[in-house]
Parts: structure tokens; C-alpha cells; sequence
């Protein structure tokens, strides 16, 4: 019998306790897989923020994801359906117009919470222990830099922000510019300059995380609905980051984030002050880091730099085969990207939630 994500739970006395929050989108799912099934990560829980798609479908398909998956027990929470200042701006030509287009979508089995998504994220960091719970952002950073403003009080508690934004060298939506960081450069802003550990696992280590024919090989060996789902999604994700950015195999970006928190041998980091430009015509969202000197001994800010391919991946194909097959092999209903989306819960508006 092939062990399961909740076979491992329990079996580690110092498993890592995270916040999800993140906008799927691909890649968002593919971190959500690896903090279920991976052993060492105790998933608190997932709050959606405006992003790749709309905060409506980003919703509807972190759930989805959560039912793939089998998670139970854990919050699923909506947030902001608006950056803080600027106009909401979306990557269909990436993630498709459901926002993770490709796989067919089950029927989901979670409920939503009824709470905000940046009062979840309070009301979690205020429950546990100072210094354990990492907060772990792979989209727009609204959520977060809400939750800093409106309580203050879990910046000296949060453990780390390890975040997938940004890049120092590289851009993707600009010239200079990563899409999480540019569509909300403001609350960028805001979670940079808290005092806070912050981890920037920008595009310069996630363009190491290409998902290779020989990764979705080894995906698609698994054998189960959950992998398949996985390959589905790589697939319609390489088609488009050929076509938009010219990958022959496309970056997995946000499992990167997860995995430096499993295990931080896998990802190699520099610490160095990093800020965000905020009014720079051709440089609007730039992760600004300053390499000239040696980071002063206050640096709360860390970049990072190399990523072990082999143990990154060892790690994605180890989650999905722990979490093994919740929806019982083919099973469970499908649907398409618009009779999924007229099941997300009415209390969703573009705006934001009520």
C-alpha cells in the first residue's frame, strides 16, 4: 500500500507551519500539492488574493486544488479582490481565462470560510507561538501587507516572509519588473520594509525550476489523478510560456518558495537590502537589491541565488506520490472552467469580499 500525505502527519516533531497565500494559477497549484503532501510542512492555511486571474476564480480553483489534493481540516479563505492602489491587472495569456486552464476541474468539497482572508491570516499568527509560523505569498502581496497594517502586532511574530516574487537581475513582466511585485508594487512596499525575515525567491532562482519532458515523465509515472492533473497543468503552461516568453520548458515558479521552506539546502540565498521602486517610468515594481557592499548585520532582506533541480523536483514527485489518490482513481465529477466558476460562493465580487 503507497503511503498517503495524512499517513505522514504526525511522524515529524518539528514540521514547519505555514500560510498559503497565493492566486492559482499553475504553479500556485503545484505549491499547494507540495505543502499537503510533503511530511515536514504543517499547512495552517490558504487565503486567495486578486493575481493571475480574479479573486472569484482564483478562489474557485484553490479549491479545486484543495479537492484534487484531499486536504481537509485546513481554512480556505478569500482577500482582496483589488491591489491597494492600482487597477487590477491579470495574466490570461500565461494562465488562461479560468486561471488555470488545461486540467478539467472537480467538484469542490470545501467550504469556504467565512472570514477575510487578512483577518484569517491574523487571527492564525496571533493563535500560535512567536517565531512559527512562516508566512508563504505566491502572488500579489496585498493580503500580507493588509494584515501588517491592520494588526502590527504579528510582524515580531511572524517567523519569515519566504515569498515568490521579484527577481535582481531579471524581470518578466517589465524589463526589470516580476508580475507578483508589479501589480501591487505598493503592498511590495509595505512587506519589504516591515522588520520582518523576508526571503525573495524571485525569478532568478524559479527559471532554475524548469519542468524538463523528463520531470513530467516522472510526474506522469505516478500514475495518479492528482499527477495527472499536475502533467495536464504543465502542459497547457509550457504551450503558453513558449509562446509568451519563449521557454522551452516552463519555470514552476511558487513551489520554489515552499521547498526553501522544507528544506533550505535545496535553494541557496544572499542576504543583501532589497527595496521597491515606486515611481520609475520604465522601472515601476522593481526589486531593487544592493549588491555594492556587504549587507549590513540589520539586513532583514534575503535573495535567492541557486536552486538544486534533481531535490526540488525529488521533493514535488515525493508529495504527490504521499498524497497518493483522494478522489479514489477516476472518480469524482469534472466540469468546465465556466460551470466551475458559477459555483463560487456569492459572497465573492470583483471587489473583494463583503
Amino acid at each position: 500500500m503507497e503511503p498517503t500525505a495524512q499517513s505522514f502527519r504526525g511522524q515529524s516533531p518539528s514540521r514547519k507551519k505555514i500560510i498559503l497565500d497565493c492566486d492559482p494559477g499553475h504553479d500556485d497549484a503545484v505549491a499547494l500539492l507540495l505543502a499537503h503532501g510533503n511530511p515536514d510542512i504543517e499547512l495552517l492555511a490558504v487565503t486567495t488574493v486578486v493575481g493571475n486571474q480574479t479573486l472569484e476564480k482564483v478562489t474557485r480553483n484553490a479549491l479545486a486544488v484543495g479537492t484534487i489534493a484531499g486536504i481537509t481540516g485546513v481554512p480556505f479563505a478569500a482577500g482582496c479582490g483589488r491591489p491597494l492602489v492600482r487597477s487590477i491587472e491579470t495574466a490570461p495569456d500565461i494562465h488562461g481565462d479560468s486561471g488555470m486552464d488545461g486540467p478539467a476541474l472537480p467538484e469542490s468539497t470545501i467550504e469556504l470560510d467565512p472570514r477575510h482572508a487578512v483577518d484569517l491570516i491574523i487571527e492564525t499568527v496571533m493563535a500560535h507561538e512567536p517565531g512559527t509560523v512562516t508566512l508563504v505569498p505566491t502572488a500579489g502581496l496585498t493580503n500580507i501587507a493588509m494584515a501588517a497594517r491592520k494588526e502590527p502586532r504579528i510582524v515580531e511574530r511572524v517567523k519569515e516572509v519566504v515569498l515568490m516574487g521579484g527577481g535582481y537581475h531579471v524581470g518578466n513582466w517589465s524589463a526589470v519588473a516580476e508580475f507578483n511585485i508589479i501589480i501591487d508594487p505598493e503592498a511590495a512596499h509595505i512587506v519589504f520594509n516591515e522588520k520582518w525575515p523576508v526571503v525573495m525567491v524571485g525569478l532568478d532562482l524559479t527559471h532554475q525550476a524548469l519542468a524538463t519532458p523528463e520531470v513530467v515523465e516522472k510526474i506522469a509515472a505516478i500514475g495518479t489523478k492528482p499527477a495527472k492533473f499536475v502533467t495536464e497543468l504543465m502542459d497547457f503552461f509550457a504551450h503558453t510560456y513558449k509562446d509568451a516568453q519563449g521557454f522551452d520548458s516552463p519555470p514552476v515558479h511558487d513551489p520554489c518558495a515552499v521547498a526553501y521552506v522544507i528544506d533550505p539546502t535545496i535553494v541557496s540565498t544572499r542576504k543583501v537590502p532589497v527595496n521597491i521602486e515606486l515611481q520609475g517610468t520604465l522601472t515601476l515594481g522593481m526589486t531593487v537589491a544592493d549588491f555594492r557592499a556587504p549587507a549590513p548585520a540589520d539586513c532583514h532582506t534575503s535573495v535567492a541565488v541557486d536552486l538544486d533541480h534533481e531535490r526540488f523536483w525529488n521533493l514535488v514527485t515525493d508529495a504527490l506520490v504521499a498524497i497518493g489518490e483522494p478522489l479514489g482513481g477516476e472518480g469524482g465529477s469534472t466540469a468546465n472552467a465556466a460551470d466551475a466558476e458559477r459555483r463560487v460562493p456569492a459572497h465573492l465580487t470583483a471587489g473583494g469580499v463583503k
